[in-house]
C-alpha cells in the first residue's frame, strides 16, 4: 500500500474531517488505486492518529461508493465500474448548463479574473505533463460558475459527481491526452459570460465535456485492445 513519504501529523481538533479529507484526495488522485487493499491499522500509523477516525472515514467513504468491503475480510479502494465515464459525464454537462443559466447574470470581474487564473494553471499544468495539477485546475475553472449559481443542492450534486470524474481523469489519463482545446474552450466560456451570451456558453460547455469523454472512450479502448 504506497503511501506518501512525508506526511504532516494532523491536529485533534479536527482529525475526523482532516482523515477522511486526506484519504478522499488519496482516491481521487490516484496514491491509493482502485481495488488496492487498505488497512485501518496501517493508515493510522501512517498519519500519526488512532484506528477510529480512519475507520469512520472509511465508512464515509463506503457511503459515496469510493471503498468497498467484505466482513471480517478486506477493506480496498472501489473498482470503477466500465459504464461509469458514459454514466456520469453526460449529467455532468447537463448540471453545468443549468448552473450557467442560474450564473451568467451573477458572474463578477472577479469571477472572471479567477476563471482566467485557473486557466493558465491548467495550460502550465498540461504543459508540465503533470495530470494531477491539470485536473485540480479544469475542478477549480468550472467551479467558479458553479458556485456563482447560488444553488446548494445543485453545488452538492456536482461536488459529488466531480469526485468520481477527477478519479477518472487522473487514472486513465495522463497530461499528454488532455486536448489542449480545452484552453480555447474555456476562454470561448469565459467570454460568453462576460457578454451574457447563455446560448454560446451552454454550446461551449457541453462541446468541452463531451471532448473529453471522447478522449477517455478512445484511451480505455486502447487500454482493452492491449489487454486482448
Amino acid at each position: 500500500m504506497p503511501l506518501p513519504v512525508k506526511n504532516k501529523k494532523i491536529d485533534r481538533p479536527s482529525m475526523r474531517d482532516t482523515v477522511y479529507n486526506k484519504l478522499l484526495d488519496w482516491i481521487v488522485e490516484g496514491v491509493l488505486l482502485p481495488g488496492e487493499k487498505v488497512v485501518d491499522k496501517e493508515l493510522a500509523a501512517h498519519m500519526g492518529v488512532s484506528r477510529t477516525p480512519v475507520r469512520e472515514a472509511l465508512r464515509r467513504l463506503e457511503d459515496k461508493n469510493l471503498i468497498e468491503s467484505s466482513a471480517n475480510r478486506w477493506t480496498r479502494v472501489a473498482k470503477i465500474p466500465p459504464r461509469e465515464p458514459e454514466m456520469i459525464y453526460p449529467i455532468i454537462w447537463t448540471l453545468e448548463t443549468l448552473a450557467l443559466s442560474t450564473a451568467i447574470q451573477g458572474i463578477t470581474p472577479e469571477d472572471l479574473s479567477l476563471m482566467k487564473q485557473a486557466n493558465e494553471q491548467l495550460e502550465t499544468a498540461l504543459e508540465k505533463e503533470e495530470p494531477v495539477a491539470a485536473s485540480k485546475a479544469d475542478a477549480e475553472f468550472h467551479e467558479i460558475f458553479i458556485r456563482r449559481s447560488l444553488n446548494t443542492h445543485l453545488i452538492k450534486i456536482l461536488h459529488d459527481l466531480k469526485i468520481r470524474y477527477r478519479r477518472l481523469e487522473v487514472i486513465f489519463f495522463d497530461a499528454s491526452d488532455h486536448d489542449r482545446s480545452s484552453i480555447k474552450e474555456h476562454e470561448t466560456l469565459m467570454t460568453a459570460l462576460e457578454t451574457g451570451d447563455l446560448a454560446q456558453a451552454e454550446k461551449t460547455i457541453r462541446s468541452n465535456w463531451k471532448k473529453s469523454l471522447d478522449r477517455l472512450r478512445i484511451r480505455l479502448n486502447a487500454e482493452k485492445h492491449q489487454e486482448d
